[in-house]
Order: structure tokens, then C-alpha cells, then sequence
């Protein structure tokens, strides 16, 4: 018997919600935030064709659809709480949904976060996800909230995505050790959440790279009114094979590509220190990039300090 719209949601998006007052079933879900704390709210769309393959493994789907919204979380120094999901389906498809019910739920329950409600429809597959989370108040990390002489950081390697992304259009051939480890960032993202939670009062302002490092670090520099100084020698490079990372692609990709969800953040000379030990305790390779200063823009620095031409600088939904 084909599933209908109430036994799908039953099937495969009804489970256990231990942080809800009242999650899926009713008109409206039933939350109840932590006394004395700000929410912090977000959501995305991924649409097939324009955000990922139609060919993508759907477990792979199900994560990383949560996953870039989780990131946006990860950027404003928030604890992770709850989620909505809005699925449109061009059929139901029970070996699909069972996949992506599985990646979604395996990140959601790595982050302790709760699925309260949604929708699901009929028409091109399209995945929009609402994410709610905590943050004390004064300790979200704003992107307006960058200061002349702070250091600028990157928690880790930009690029990977962008080549597989590159790959997947035939426009580049990678070697088998390099193309698993492009895949593995560009459909299986880990949203920096506990970074994010334990830079929040220590950082000024932060950001997630989903649109490319130039871009996204323009973003935060613009909204700061200031200047972003880059330099090109300290960027986090990905393991990948020195033949690759030799390639003009590779460095478009490092500079202009997106899908990274790695955060990039800006905190003053003094935090040096704390944020080297959480480096250590995160594992995570936490990286001194450059720094803010009075100007605008962003602007790339090679090893003797000089300017270098910026390339093409992200993604844009609407090129």
C-alpha cells in the first residue's frame, strides 16, 4: 500500500524527543527554552540540481542537510536544541526515506538535537530545514562584532568540497585517495558546534564557511567595517596529494570554493593562548589566518606581504 503524507511522517520522522515538551503530531510543537538564555534560529534550503546531485547516496542527504544548518548554529556560538524539516518528495520512496531518515537522525542524535514538527508535500525534491538553539545573552558571536588588530582564525582546510563538487561535473580528475577525501567533506560536513559553543564570550565575531573563504570572510569584514588581511602562506591546507595542491584548481577551489563549513572567526591578540589549548582539546587545527584593520575589503597577502589577485571570491544562488 504506498505511504500517504501521515504515514510517512509516522514511519520515519516520529521518534523520541527527550528535549521537547511536545514534538511531532499536534498543530504546533511545544518547546520550552532554558530560563534566562536567547534563541538563536536559522534555516536552509537545498534544492536538487542546485545544492546537491540527484545522484547523491540519501543517508549522505539526510546528514549534511542538517548539517549546514547546524554550522549556522556553530557560527553564533549556540547550543543546538531543536529542528524542523519541510521535505517536498517527487514520490515516496521508502528505500530513499529510510536513507535519509538515517543520516538525519545520526547527526541529530551525535548533537543531542530534537525534530519538533515540519511538513512534507509533493513536487521536486527539496529539503528546508528550520534550526533552533541557545545562546546566553551578550555571548552570540556576531558578525558585526569584529575589532581593528584582531587576529583572524580558521578551524580548519578549505577547498575539498569545491574539487569534488569540480569532479562530479567532469571538469577535473582526482586520484582515488584524493577523491574519497573530497567526497567525504563535501557530502558528510561536521558542523563546529563545540567550537563554537566554547568561543562564545572568548571571540568577537564569527562566521561559516559555506560560500567560500574569501566571500564568507568578506562578509564578516563588511558587516565590522573593516579590513580583512589575509595571509596566503598560513591558510590550513587539506591532505591531499602535493600534485594537486599544485594546481591552480586546488587554489580557486582553497579560496573561492564553498561547502567547507569550517568557521572563520576573529578574537583579540591576547586570546592567542586559550584558543591554542582549544585547539588541543577539540582536535582541531585551529589556524592563525591574518587579521582585521581599518579598511574595507578583503585583501590576500603573499609571504612577502605584498597583494595578490584576489580569484573568483564564492557562491552566488542567483549566478
Amino acid at each position: 500500500m504506498p505511504l500517504d503524507e501521515f504515514s510517512l511522517i509516522q514511519r520515519y520522522f516520529t521518534r523520541a524527543t527527550p528535549g521537547t515538551v511536545l514534538g511531532v503530531g499536534d498543530d504546533c510543537a511545544l518547546i520550552a527554552p532554558t530560563p534566562c538564555m536567547q534563541l538563536a534560529i536559522s534555516t536552509d534550503t537545498l534544492v536538487e540540481g542546485r545544492h546537491f546531485f540527484p545522484d547523491i547516496d540519501p543517508e549522505s542527504l539526510g546528514w549534511k542537510s542538517l548539517a549546514v544548518n547546524l554550522s549556522d548554529l556553530a557560527a553564533m556560538g549556540a547550543k543546538a536544541r531543536w529542528f524542523t524539516l519541510c521535505l517536498t518528495l517527487p514520490q515516496a520512496n521508502e528505500t530513499w526515506l529510510s536513507g535519509f531518515a538515517r543520516g538525519l537522525f545520526a547527526l541529530a542524535d551525535a548533537h543531542g538535537v530534537d525534530l519538533v514538527g515540519g511538513d512534507t508535500t509533493r513536487g521536486p525534491l527539496t529539503i528546508s530545514i528550520q534550526v533552533m538553539g541557545e545562546v546566553a545573552p551578550g555571548k552570540a558571536l556576531r558578525r558585526d562584532a569584529g575589532k581593528a588588530g584582531d587576529d583572524l582564525w580558521l578551524s580548519g582546510p578549505t577547498g575539498a568540497a569545491a574539487l569534488a563538487v569540480q569532479q562530479r561535473y567532469g571538469k577535473l580528475t582526482l586520484a582515488a585517495a584524493d577523491s574519497q577525501y573530497c567526497a567525504q567533506r563535501l557530502d558528510r560536513p561536521e558542523p563546529r558546534l563545540a567550537l563554537g559553543q566554547a568561543l562564545a564570550g572568548l571571540a568577537h565575531a564569527a562566521i561559516d564557511i559555506s560560500d567560500g573563504l574569501l566571500a564568507d570572510i568578506g562578509h564578516l569584514a563588511a558587516r565590522s567595517k573593516l579590513q580583512a588581511r589575509l595571509m596566503h602562506a598560513t591558510l590550513p591546507t587539506p591532505p591531499l596529494s602535493a600534485d594537486l595542491l599544485a594546481q591552480p584548481a586546488f587554489l580557486a577551489a582553497q579560496l573561492g570554493g564553498g561547502d567547507d563549513y569550517e568557521l572563520a572567526f576573529s578574537a583579540p591578540v591576547t586570546a592567542r593562548a586559550q584558543i591554542a589549548v582549544l585547539a588541543d582539546t577539540l582536535g582541531l587545527p585551529l589556524m592563525r589566518i591574518g587579521t582585521l584593520a581599518a579598511g574595507e575589503g578583503v585583501v590576500l597577502l603573499d609571504a612577502n606581504g605584498q597583494p595578490q589577485p584576489l580569484p573568483q571570491t564564492g557562491f552566488n544562488h542567483f549566478s
